[in-house]
C-alpha cells in the first residue's frame, strides 16, 4: 500500500560551511547556534555552552540564545524581533515551538532558513528528536495550505557552497521496500528545494538518506555517495561510488536498484535509467545485475 506522506526538504547550499573556522578541538565544544548571515541568502553557526543541567532549562537557554546577536557581524538571529515565542512543548522527544502571528510574516527564503537553523539548533538536545512549529496554537502550514508537521535534521540535506537563489516545490513518489525486503514501497513526499539542484539528483539523495517517516525501510547503504548525475535523450546516468556495491541492508538484489530506477522515472523526463560505478558499467551488482544493461521501470516489484 503507497503511504502518502510530506516532507519539507531544504537543498541547502545555506549551509556554507566556509573555511573561515579554523577551531581547535577544545573551542568546539558546547552546541551550535544556527544564525543567519545579513545577506538572508545561507546560514552558518557559532559555538555557546549551556548552563542547565536539564532538557527543560537547556531548551529555555537555547531560545534565549537564537534571540541574542551573535559575535559575527555577518550574522544576525533567524528570528525577526516582532517575532514573539508563545511558548514550547516537550513530548515523546517531539518538541513544539509556537510563534505569534507575525512569524508569517518572513518571506519565504527567511523563513524555510529559520526553520532549517531552529531545528538543527535544537535538535542537537539528547530529548529532541523533532521539531514542531505552531502559530498561534495552530500548525504551521505551506503555500499549498498543508501542515508542515514534525521537522528533524535529517530532513535537511546539505549541499555546500551554494546559496538559495530560489525555490521550487516537488510532489515525489519515492520507492523504498518493505519489511521484508522482496517489495518496493511508494511513499509521497512534498519538497521545498533549491532551484540550483536537478530534481534527479535531489530523489537520489533521499532514496540514499532513508525514508523519512514509519512503513518503510531503507534500501541504499547510507555511505554511499552520488558522484554525478545527467539526463540526456531521456536516459538518467546515474554514477555511484564504490558504497553501492555493500551489502548494506538485508533485502533482495533488484530492490536498491529499481529503487532508484522506479524513483527516478515517476519523477523526471527520464524514461530510462543507467547506473555505473565510478563511471564502469562493467560491473555486476551481487553477482546477478549487470549494469550495463539500461534499466526501464519494474512495475512488478511495488507493493499492492
Amino acid at each position: 500500500m503507497k503511504k502518502w506522506m510530506r516532507v519539507f526538504l531544504l537543498l541547502l547550499g545555506i549551509l556554507g560551511l566556509t573555511g573561515c573556522r579554523q577551531r581547535t578541538q577544545e573551542e568546539e565544544s558546547g552546541y551550535k547556534i544556527w544564525y543567519i548571515n545579513q545577506d538572508e541568502s545561507k546560514l552558518d553557526y557559532e559555538y555557546r555552552e549551556l548552563q542547565a543541567a536539564n532538557t527543560d532549562g537547556q531548551i529555555r537557554e537555547l531560545l534565549e540564545l537564537v534571540r541574542e546577536a551573535p559575535e559575527s557581524e555577518k550574522l544576525k538571529p533567524v528570528l525577526p524581533e516582532d517575532v514573539r515565542v508563545e511558548g514550547c512543548d516537550l513530548e515523546n522527544q517531539q518538541l513544539s515551538l509556537n510563534f505569534s502571528t507575525e512569524y508569517q510574516n518572513m518571506q519565504k527564503v527567511c523563513e524555510v532558513l529559520c526553520r532549517a537553523a531552529l531545528v538543527r539548533t535544537f535538535c542537537q538536545l539528547p530529548d529532541v528528536e523533532y521539531v514542531e512549529f505552531k502559530i498561534e496554537g495552530e500548525p504551521l502550514m505551506d503555500t499549498y495550505g498543508r501542515n508542515i508537521g514534525m521537522m528533524n535534521e535529517d530532513q535537511f540535506i546539505e549541499n555546500p557552497g551554494e546559496e538559495i537563489n530560489s525555490y521550487k516545490t516537488a510532489d515525489l513518489t519515492l520507492y523504498y521496500t518493505n519489511e521484508t525486503g522482496d517489495k518496493l514501497v511508494a511513499q509521497r513526499v512534498a519538497m521545498d528545494y533549491n532551484s540550483n539542484i536537478s530534481l534527479e539528483k535531489l530523489i537520489v539523495e533521499r532514496l540514499i538518506a532513508g525514508p523519512p517517516f514509519e512503513g518503510a525501510y531503507p534500501v541504499i547503504p547510507a555511505e554511499t555517495k552520488l558522484v554525478s548525475i545527467s539526463i540526456k535523450d531521456k536516459i538518467c546516468y546515474v554514477n555511484l561510488d564504490e558504497g553501492f556495491l555493500e551489502t548494506g541492508y538485508n533485502v533482495a538484489e533488484s530492490i536498491p536498484v529499481y529503487s532508484i530506477v522506479n524513483s527516478i522515472i515517476d519523477n523526471t523526463e527520464a524514461r530510462r535509467v543507467q547506473i555505473s560505478i565510478n563511471g564502469e558499467t562493467n560491473r555486476v551488482y551481487r553477482e546477478s545485475i549487470n549494469f550495463n544493461t539500461i534499466f526501464e521501470k519494474n512495475e512488478e516489484l511495488i507493493e499492492e
